[in-house]
């Protein structure tokens, strides 16, 4: 067994109902090294958090800077499994699907996603084609020696489309076309929670935000992955822009406590 293909097989086994798998986004070398040292079991990358880190929005990268991107992360990770953001693979069809699930294999990852969404027609995919796409996702995924861990993400609650019913079909078909992990980004009410998870069968992702209940809430509801997106990523942004409006506007330094606090860990975590 490979590096790659262990690692790959760890990650898929960290997912257990009851016992949720804490997912850290990463969105640069740094992080991604900060966060294995913090302890996190498996990283992933942020889309939002990638291209906000190159002054773009989200969307706003392409295929090859994406894999680029996701290989960093790996090499940064060491030990630690990491999964890509791959937005809908960056192609509609379902050649470009495997051809970007290809170049993930080939980045040493040991996950990656598809999500339904279309960015360039700003609409999501019809459920047939969607479904069609992860199964192109998923031949690529499991038919090497290395078994990438594939996500499927139903995006409806993003989309400003909360349909219970559909994005319960959806990620059943998802299932269905070879799917390992499951995914509505947005859907974290306990009752809706409840009603998705008794209808799938594999481990279910849910993305932490602010109305979110407590990890320990979706244990017991039986989730196998929280994620946080670019929220990591945002909160450095966040706290850059306070450092910087303290110094502008106050013309002081309380800014420094934090920052030495940072660089302690940035210096323990960079050592290894």
């Amino acid at each position: 067994m490979t590096e790659q293909s262990e690692r790959a097989a760890r990650f898929l086994e960290l997912h257990r109902q009851g016992r949720p798998l804490l997912l850290a986004n990463a969105w640069d070398a740094g992080s991604a090294k900060l966060l294995a040292h913090a302890g996190f079991r498996a990283l992933a990358s942020t889309s939002s958090g990638y291209a906000a880190s190159l002054g773009r929005l989200d969307y706003g990268v392409t295929r090859e800077e994406a894999l680029t991107h996701a290989a960093t992360l790996v090499t940064a990770a060491g030990d630690v499994p990491v999964s890509a953001d791959l937005e809908d693979c960056f192609a509609p069809d379902t050649e470009g699907v495997a051809e970007t699930v290809g170049g993930a294999l080939a980045a040493g990852l040991a996950g990656c996603s598809i999500e339904d969404w279309n960015p360039r027609d700003g609409e999501l995919y019809d459920p047939a084609h969607a479904a069609e796409r992860v199964a192109a996702a998923a031949e690529v995924a499991h038919g090497g020696p290395v078994r990438l861990v594939l996500t499927a993400r139903a995006e409806n609650y993003l989309r400003r489309n909360p349909d219970l019913g559909d994005t319960i079909e959806r990620l059943r078909a998802y299932e269905q076309a070879g799917a390992d992990v499951l995914f509505a980004p947005g859907l974290d009410r306990p009752e809706e929670l409840r009603e998705l998870l008794a209808a799938l069968e594999r481990p279910v992702n849910v993305l932490a935000r602010p109305t979110t209940p407590p990890v320990a809430e979706l244990a017991e509801l039986g989730v196998a992955r929280v994620s946080v997106g670019g929220a990591f990523a945002f909160a450095a942004y966040a706290g850059a822009l306070e450092a910087g409006r303290e110094l502008l506007e106050a013309g002081t330094y309380d800014y420094l406590q934090s920052a030495m606090a940072g660089a302690k860990a940035a210096r323990s975590a960079f050592a290894d």
